[in-house]
């Protein structure tokens, strides 16, 4: 089958060939992929291998745009570059970058850049903060989204044949979609729970014996309590797998989720703009970040402030560009998610990402100290007698910003043990992020649960 698309009517030629330009490249350059449980030949490719894959690719991807979206190409000559400038994969620099506002100016379907007849899906951002984000899917985009989250789960530990409990959200959501096709197309079998319902959860994981789950951290801790409710030992149950992303998490909760179920938890990574989930996925074997998948995207660490490119290793705000997204090519997409670039190793021409630090958008600046919600969760963790829920609550008292973090104690951690560790908490945060704080210790099971994405920060200070 072409993965082509097909030229809009009424289309000049030049228009015909640059629709055409990226399935070419892509067509050109691409192994056939191994069913069952083996890796992929491009999965398995060195760093020279991989490179050499990416140019044409990325050379295709951005004539792709050019030509077929009028903001792509209003974007390039106002910034006085063209396709022709990228000769190599460092001449990417050269371009703009593009985040939401740019996908939002072109609401709803702008950005596309194959007609309507060829787009397959449809998903979009929840929208909250304004218009929402539109993604779409040529039949071609939505098979190679399936091919690489399969790969994600493979590499992740999931098995043809297991039974695989998706708590992801089904919708507009990528995730809960994107996951399902992914289970399918590694030869499992998926139960399309979507999230909330939580006994119901409960009963079908008690019910259906699955081996492997995927939902987002916080939801599978909801989990784990709901089934102390019951009487049940969450440690006893079907599960030894669990594949878990869509909000950052530090290794504390890793250790966490694997104690509370007894199984192996590993991170996937994704975004909807980008595709969703499955751009990069975590070794079994390892644990040591997610590898990212680098024969379908290209990934630079910016610094937020200067977009300068920084290094391998040093730390800053996470880009991406596409390079076999036909609906929807995304170049130089900037993510605001905080991270690293590392050396591949289970993976080699891959390069693995450090774990999500936090968003510079979701940034806390507090008295002029910076901080994230991952960083309390990794001092939190680290106490004993507190558990992993917790909310950050902003107010400006007296016109001074105040952080107050309300935290549940433990179960088994008396109240004047958990006040203990409440006192050390905010002095652990003052000694390790710099920024004074209240601490209010709650009794078990009285803050909010997950039943998706976990909100954390409770800003109340006025606008």
């Amino acid at each position: 089958m072409s993965i082509a698309p097909s030229p809009a009517a009424g289309a000049t030629g030049t228009e015909h060939d640059a629709a055409n330009a990226v399935a070419t490249a892509i067509a050109a350059t691409a192994a056939a992929p191994t069913p069952g449980n083996e890796p992929d030949p491009e999965e398995l490719a060195s760093r020279e291998q991989i490179e050499a894959l990416q140019l044409p690719r990325l050379q295709a991807t951005v004539r792709h745009a050019y030509e077929n979206i009028t903001a792509y190409r209003e974007l390039y000559d106002a910034h006085g570059v063209s396709p022709e400038d990228l000769q190599t994969l460092e001449d990417l620099a050269k371009f703009p970058f593009t985040d939401k506002e740019f996908l939002r100016s072109a609401y709803p379907f702008k950005s596309f850049a194959v007609p309507m007849d060829q787009v397959r899906r449809i998903h979009a951002s929840s929208g909250t903060t304004g218009r929402p984000t539109v993604v779409g899917y040529t039949e071609g985009d939505i098979d190679r989204w399936a091919t690489l989250l399969a790969r994600c789960l493979r590499f992740s530990g999931v098995r043809p044949g297991d039974i695989v409990h998706n708590a992801y959200g089904y919708g507009l959501f990528t995730g809960g979609l994107g996951a399902h096709y992914g289970i399918e197309k590694l030869g499992a079998t998926v139960i399309p729970m979507s999230g909330g319902q939580t006994e119901k959860q409960i009963q079908l994981i008690q019910d259906f014996q699955p081996r492997v789950i995927l939902c987002t951290p916080t939801y599978l801790l909801a989990l784990a309590d709901a089934f102390r409710h019951r009487g049940l030992d969450p440690r006893e149950s079907s599960l030894e797998v669990g594949v878990f992303g869509a909000e950052p998490w530090t290794e504390e909760m890793r250790h966490e989720i694997e104690k509370a179920f007894n199984i192996t938890a590993c991170d996937i990574y994704g975004l909807s703009e980008v595709m969703g989930p499955g751009v990069a996925g975590e070794s079994v074997q390892r644990k040591d970040g997610s590898t990212i998948w680098e024969d379908h995207f290209r990934p630079e660490i910016i610094d937020p402030l200067t977009e300068q490119v920084l290094p391998m290793g040093q730390h800053g705000e996470l880009v991406f560009t596409t390079l076999t997204k036909e609906a929807l090519p995304i170049i130089r997409y900037r993510t605001h998610d905080l991270t690293r670039l590392l050396p591949g190793t289970d993976r080699p021409g891959h390069r693995r990402m450090g774990r999500i630090t936090g968003r510079s958008d979701d940034m806390i600046i507090l008295r002029g100290v910076n901080l994230f919600p991952t960083q309390i969760e990794e001092i939190a963790l680290s106490i004993q007698g507190l558990s992993p829920h917790f909310q950050l609550e902003l107010t400006r008292p007296k016109h001074m910003d105040q952080m107050t973090v309300h935290i549940e104690r433990r179960p088994e951690t008396t109240p004047e043990a958990a006040q203990a560790a409440g006192a050390e908490l905010a002095k652990q945060i003052k000694v390790k992020i710099g920024s004074s704080c209240q601490v209010v210790v709650a009794e078990p099971e009285t803050l909010a649960r997950s039943s998706g994405k976990l909100r954390r920060i409770y800003d109340k200070r006025p606008r």
